[in-house]
This record gives C-alpha cells, sequence and structure tokens, in this order.
C-alpha cells in the first residue's frame, strides 16, 4: 500500500479509496500469444501499453507525432545561439492525488525523483492582489476554512452571505445527485448563484474553471462542482502539487518507451491511423505505413483525433453502432494557446515559478521556465536571461502569433520588467485537442468499453465509473481499458485508487430553510 493510502492526515471519509484491487484468485499474467495495439502514444495509451506489456502481451503502440506525450509531449527546439532545449505543449501540475498517473511514472522512476515540489502557486491580477493557494491544510474542509480566513478576496461577510444551497452543492458532491441537478447549468449560472463579488470569483474561481479549456459559460456546472471536490475538497493530498526538475521527454517519455521496449513492446512513431476495421475475431489498423493486426485495439486519442477515425471506418460504425452516435456527438474545447519565450534579461526576484492568471481577456498562466526545469536554469544562468511560457487554456484567438502578442502584451502589464525586454526566441502554437465538457453533456461521451467486442477506448473525455480529472483522467482511462482487455484474457486486474468519491456532506439531509410569518 502507498504513503498516500497510509495517509491518516484527512478524515475518515475524506481518505485515499481503493476503486479497483485485483482477485488474488485469478493469475498476474496472461497466456503466450496475446496482442494488443494501442493507438496514440499519450498518457492514456502508454499508461494502457505499460500495464498490458507487463502481463504478457504483446503490445505496439501507434503514434502520428514524431514524439510522444500528446498534450504532455516534448519535442527539441534549436535555439539561435546553437543551444537546442526540449520543449513542451504547455506547463503542467503533477498533483499528488494523481495516484494512478503517478504509479505509471514509478515504473521507469521508482523514487519518481524527477519531481519537485512548487513553493508557492499564487493567482496573480492587474486589478486585485494576488491569492496564493499554497501551504493549505491537507485535510478538507480544514482547507477550505483556511482559505476563507486568510484570502485577501473572500470576506467572512461575504461567506455568510452566500447562497447555501449553491455553497451546498460544493461540499455534497455526488455523481448521480450533482449531474441530475447541476448538468444543464452552465458553470458561470452556478457560480453566479453563489452570490461572490466580482473580486472574489474572479481570483478564487475564474482561474480554476479555466484551467480545465473551458470558459465558464461552456462548462457543465456539474463538471465544475466534481473537479472542485475532485482538486480541494475531496483531496487527501491538498492543493500543492510537483512538476519536473527536466523536461518531459527526458523525464517521462524517454524513460517509458524504454521500460515498455524492454517487456516486448514497440513503439512506432510518425505512424498516423487512418483507419480501424474488424476482421472477424480480429482487428485491422490501417496506416500510411501499413496494416497492423491483433485481436486486442485501444484508441487512446483526443476527441477529434478519435471521431475523424471513426469517420474513417464504416465497417466500426456499423459494428459499433452506439460508439458512432457517441463520437459524433463529441465536443471539442476551443483551442488553447502556448507561447515559450526567452528574453534577453531575467525577471523580477519575487516572480513565481508558476502563476495563475485571472482578468486578463487571453493569459491564464506564466511558468517561469528558467526556475522550474534544468535546462533552461542552465541556459538562463550561461545567458543572463529567462524562459517563461505563456498559456491560453480557451483562447479568444484564432492565430498562434496574434495569441503570443496578446498574451505578450497582458505579462507586461502583470511583470513590467518584461515590458521591454527583447524576445530572442519565441515558439508558438495553437491547437484544439481538448475535450469540451457542455452542459447537457453527461452520459453523452463513450466509455472505455464500447459495442464492439475488442476495441476499447482512453483518453481524459471518456466517461468513466470513477472520479478523476486531467492527467489522472487520461492515466486511469488507460489503465481501465487494459483491464477490461486483461479480463477477457483471465488475468488479475491492474489496482488503481483514487480520492474519495463522494463529498463530506453527500447524503446528508438538507436543512430547509424557515420562511417568515408575513402579516
Amino acid at each position: 500500500m502507498t504513503d498516500a493510502l497510509r495517509s491518516r492526515a484527512a478524515p475518515l471519509r475524506m481518505r485515499p479509496r481503493r476503486l479497483v484491487t485485483p482477485d488474488p484468485l485469478l493469475p498476474s499474467d496472461v497466456a503466450p500469444g496475446a496482442t494488443a495495439i494501442v493507438v496514440g502514444g499519450g498518457i492514456a495509451g502508454m499508461s494502457a501499453a505499460v500495464v498490458l506489456a507487463e502481463r504478457g502481451v504483446a503490445v505496439t503502440v501507434l503514434e502520428a507525432n514524431d514524439h510522444l506525450g500528446g498534450r504532455l509531449g516534448a519535442w527539441p527546439e534549436r535555439l539561435p545561439d546553437g543551444t537546442e532545449q526540449y520543449i513542451e505543449h504547455g506547463f503542467h501540475a503533477f498533483f499528488r492525488h494523481y495516484y494512478t498517473w503517478r504509479s505509471i511514472l514509478r515504473r521507469a522512476d521508482p523514487q519518481l525523483s524527477f519531481l519537485a515540489p512548487v513553493s508557492s502557486y499564487p493567482v496573480i491580477s492587474a486589478s486585485w492582489p494576488a491569492e496564493d493557494l499554497s501551504g493549505l491544510p491537507a485535510a478538507p474542509p480544514l482547507n477550505l476554512l483556511a482559505l476563507a480566513l486568510r484570502s485577501k478576496s473572500l470576506s467572512r461577510r461575504e461567506l455568510t452571505r452566500a447562497d447555501p444551497d449553491t455553497g451546498r452543492a460544493l461540499l455534497a458532491y455526488d455523481r448521480a445527485t450533482t449531474t441530475a441537478e447541476l448538468d444543464n447549468i452552465d458553470a458561470a449560472t452556478f457560480l453566479d448563484g453563489l452570490g461572490m463579488t466580482e473580486r472574489t470569483r474572479s481570483m478564487l474561481f475564474e482561474a480554476f474553471a479555466r484551467s480545465f479549456f473551458c470558459n465558464q459559460g461552456q462548462l457543465s456546472a456539474a463538471e465544475l462542482v466534481a473537479m472542485f471536490h475532485y482538486y480541494f475538497l475531496g483531496n487527501p493530498e491538498g492543493i500543492g502539487f510537483d512538476v519536473p526538475d527536466t523536461d518531459h521527454a527526458t523525464a517521462i517519455w524517454h524513460p517509458l518507451q524504454r521500460y515498455l521496449e524492454q517487456r516486448g513492446g514497440r513503439v512506432h512513431r510518425g505512424t498516423a491511423v487512418t483507419a480501424v476495421e474488424p476482421d472477424g475475431p480480429d482487428w485491422h489498423v490501417d496506416t500510411e505505413a501499413g496494416r497492423f493486426t491483433a485481436r486486442h485495439v485501444i484508441l487512446g486519442l483526443d476527441p477529434g483525433a478519435l471521431r475523424s477515425v471513426i469517420d474513417s471506418s464504416p465497417a466500426t460504425a456499423a459494428a459499433a453502432p452506439l460508439l458512432a452516435e457517441k463520437c459524433r456527438n463529441l465536443a471539442v474545447a476551443p483551442p488553447f494557446a502556448v507561447s515559450r519565450i526567452w528574453l534577453d534579461r531575467d525577471v523580477a526576484p519575487e516572480r513565481a515559478p508558476f502563476s495563475a492568471v485571472s482578468g486578463q481577456p487571453n493569459l491564464d498562466s506564466i511558468a517561469l521556465y528558467s526556475r522550474l526545469e534544468e535546462p533552461s536554469i542552465r541556459w538562463a544562468a550561461t545567458t543572463g536571461g529567462s524562459v517563461i511560457e505563456l498559456h491560453s487554456y480557451s483562447c479568444r484567438l484564432d492565430d498562434a502569433e496574434d495569441a503570443a502578442a496578446a498574451m505578450r502584451a497582458e505579462l507586461a502589464t502583470l511583470w513590467p520588467e518584461t515590458a521591454d525586454a527583447t524576445v530572442t526566441h519565441a515558439h508558438n502554437r495553437l491547437e484544439a485537442t481538448a475535450p469540451a465538457f457542455p452542459p447537457g453533456s453527461a452520459g453523452s461521451r463513450p466509455g472505455v468499453r464500447t459495442d464492439a467486442r475488442g476495441l476499447r477506448l482512453a483518453g481524459d473525455y471518456i466517461e468513466l465509473p470513477y472520479l478523476a480529472g486531467l492527467m489522472e483522467r487520461s492515466a486511469m482511462s488507460g489503465v481501465l481499458a487494459a483491464n477490461d482487455v486483461l479480463a477477457e484474457l483471465g488475468a488479475a486486474a491492474e489496482p488503481i485508487s483514487g480520492v474519495p468519491q463522494r463529498g463530506l456532506l453527500a447524503g446528508v439531509p438538507q436543512v430547509p430553510r424557515r420562511r417568515k410569518d408575513r402579516g
């Protein structure tokens, strides 16, 4: 049992849970001859591939890009001074309750030695003083009380005047009840019901809501409440997180690929899948490089790519009409923009390595890589410059260069010392690969198991039986897909742990309000 599962920092109802326990009567390994193809080499696909390869399944991973990782991917970039650095799709926080994802990472680094804690996690604004979300007690609801007491934005008067029904919904998360009551409401309307001031809402809720790649008006209130429970009110580890001390390729993807290959797995990068078709008990996976065949297939694609593959696979759509229908209903979030810039000077010493941003039209976060990861730290020490990444989670602009220019101007508003700095190099990207969770979408997304035998799905948009978010949702879906293959092959499941699946007040009867007599 992990240290997290032995933790006694949280109340009994808020301790980690074992969600999947392997059957001790089943064998761990599968019989020889089992084959599987995993389409997509991101978190979901590699999590599935690693578990299957460990159990004796001959796994082939097909990745369209020339690098692994999906939205956590990294690739080399040549700088004007001739040096080379790996750059990434954007900053990611490795929260300590990502039990499944951390378990996968421990395969390549048992001590997770590449992860280092982030000591400060401020939410900054051009209009109001910063809020610091670090250093809160781990145990809910003490973390909520501590935040309320020390917050510069949330006053006690405001807290006591908040709508009790809306506030209770945050503490009473229950999948069935929360979905039934809130899924048809957008997050903006739900937050309106709290009755908070613009300052409190902006500093404590806006940055949180947008970190799921959706604007409040396009995000289901049920999803917001679920994520608030997952990251804050139901998180036994606290809201602190860790980050890699080097690039993602060096820390994660190269070691995981080696680990997989040492267990007989194969990885084909630069191999885009064009169609997936059934052939009796087997599946053919077509690519521009040729055809691959296996008994089991896991599609670990982003929602748009999955929809495209199923649209190009008429026999699969005919064999799995429910899958085809749910893929047609998949919603893709607005594009996110990332701009990595190399400046000719350092920023002010008090700047935090990571800052969430509230109140700007485009800029949602600032990651100061020259204080986060060793390659950027080394470059900054040599040149006297700094490396900064700007991120817009739900970008209003449709051009990468325009988005980068807008975020750069907003950075100068928040960090004035960058206004006159020279950008010696920049890498700007804009892409729409993240899932959306619009109001009314619960139950419309596909699950891990499809209505075609041998075909499974994995990804951070998949409807899961357990609560998880972002990277952990990807990893959990991949392991659940692997477990479904193992179950068909008669082998024991991979264990899965998670946060408590219900809030502190879930199931507690609501106290009716007293109505004053009017005479």
